[in-house]
């Protein structure tokens, strides 16, 4: 039974969802709550974001029952579930972390093998250096000092900071949802159709990495489309990071600028991109150039900073170090702290996710194609606005069992969590980089 009684900051943000994508579900109830809160304690809302966020995804595709919260709390927090043969990963980089400085904080982000290379470089130490030698590089030196210097080699460093609630303001006067394209409210919605999955028969181009876009990708296909995840042949994703996004997926390894790129997206419904807006231009990929050769493509753009900094690159951490959260989720008010989960990835990608949704269920009464894009700093401006509570619960412990999915892959067993939207089930993800470049 659901707790109605009173309005909950997740129905905000859902409302301003359905405004921004013109969906008036008749049945559909913002405010309706769990019958108890999704488990991802903290000072902001990390919980309602999450599944209001789940939940526009689910309107957006004509799914109706609410999700559960113990899943949508293990989908967010998925790397803690995810194993190969019984054995989990590490997911994270010694060289990703926060590190004090002479006046203050870093977060620095290393899982890449060559940020990490660009990171040692920038503090002088060797390919082997272990973590105590950059914690004596680091304190050595201003936070600016250090962040200069790892960005000018090209690694991944912001300055731990206090937030900005000006320029959180001025976000969050901007759509969750930027769309450009034909008027919305004159492209009739298609109705859903039970027991079909609604994005059956579309063709999605997948350009993406690292949470945020293939979680969207990830859902799409889990919609029904085909989705094809396309990576650059020097850029070698990690596996478990595709293993535990990829389901459904098919995943090949090409060239950007060759004709055969060109001939997909020649035959593409939709392509998702995730990298640097200034990347994406150089090799003509641009929302613009992408509009005027392949009118009836709907593009849908995620990036870590927002179209205003189309040259940085960035992560979930980053963004919440410099935007302020690090800061409020501090458990002693010193050392920075954070979210119970990568939540700007998540939250980002499933808002993307039901956006393309939406517009796919119009295509059929619109002339012309739609952008859409967001970023992870305006979804931590919108959590940031989210009303706070106080020092948060310990994360509870969650009874996984009927929670997770084994998959067979290349001969070994591969668990994930199970989708937090309701009613649907994953498809196996297969291995990244092994499919043709084909429809």
């Amino acid at each position: 039974m659901l707790d109605h009684s009173n309005s909950a900051p997740s129905g905000a943000v859902l409302r301003r969802v359905f405004a921004e994508l013109a969906l008036t579900p008749d049945a559909a109830d913002p405010d309706a709550v769990p019958t108890h809160a999704v488990p991802l304690p903290s000072r902001l809302a990390t919980a309602d974001l999450a599944w209001a966020s789940v939940r526009a995804v689910g309107e957006a595709a004509g799914i109706r029952t609410l999700p559960d919260p113990d899943r949508v709390s293990l989908a967010y927090r998925s790397d803690t579930v995810f194993a190969v043969d019984g054995r989990r990963p590490d997911v994270w980089s010694p060289y990703s972390g926060f590190w004090r400085s002479r006046d203050g904080w870093i977060r620095t982000h290393g899982n890449y093998p060559h940020h990490a290379r660009r990171l040692l470089d920038a503090l002088g130490l060797p390919h082997d250096a272990d973590p105590d030698a950059v914690r004596a590089a680091v304190g050595e030196r201003s936070s600016a000092e250090s962040v200069d210097a790892i960005a000018h080699a090209r690694g991944l460093a912001v300055t731990v900071a206090p937030e900005n609630r000006e320029s959180d303001t001025t976000f969050r006067t901007r759509p969750l949802l930027e769309i450009d394209g034909p008027d919305l409210l004159g492209a009739a919605l298609s109705p859903a159709v039970p027991d079909r999955r609604p994005l059956a028969g579309v063709r999605v181009l997948d350009l993406t990495r690292v949470i945020a876009g293939p979680v969207c990708t990830r859902t799409l296909a889990l919609l029904g489309a085909d989705v094809l995840r396309i990576d650059p042949p020097l850029l070698r994703e990690p596996e478990w990071q595709h293993l535990d996004t990829g389901h459904g997926k098919r995943s090949a390894v090409l060239d950007a600028r060759s004709a055969v790129f060109r001939d997909l997206l020649d035959e593409a419904d939709v392509i998702v991109l995730g990298y640097r807006p200034a990347s994406l231009a150089r090799l003509g990929l641009s929302a613009e150039a992408l509009r005027e050769r392949y009118p009836r493509l709907l593009i849908a753009e995620l990036s870590a900073w927002g179209a205003e900094h189309p040259d940085r690159a960035g992560f979930d951490s980053l963004v919440q170090a410099e935007s302020g959260i690090a800061l409020i989720e501090s458990q002693d008010g010193t050392t920075p702290g954070a979210l119970p989960a990568q939540a700007l990835d998540h939250s980002t990608g499933y808002l993307l996710a039901a956006g393309i949704t939406a517009l796919l269920r119009r295509r059929a009464a619109a002339t012309g194609s739609w952008h859409i894009r967001t970023s992870l700093r305006r979804i931590a401006a919108e959590l940031l606005g989210m009303p706070r509570g106080s020092a948060p619960a310990q994360l509870p412990v969650i009874d996984i069992a009927p929670h997770t999915r084994s998959f067979a892959v290349s001969g070994h067993r591969v668990t994930t969590v199970a989708p937090a939207i309701s009613g649907v089930e994953f498809s196996a993800p297969g291995s990244w980089g092994t499919d043709r470049p084909a429809w």
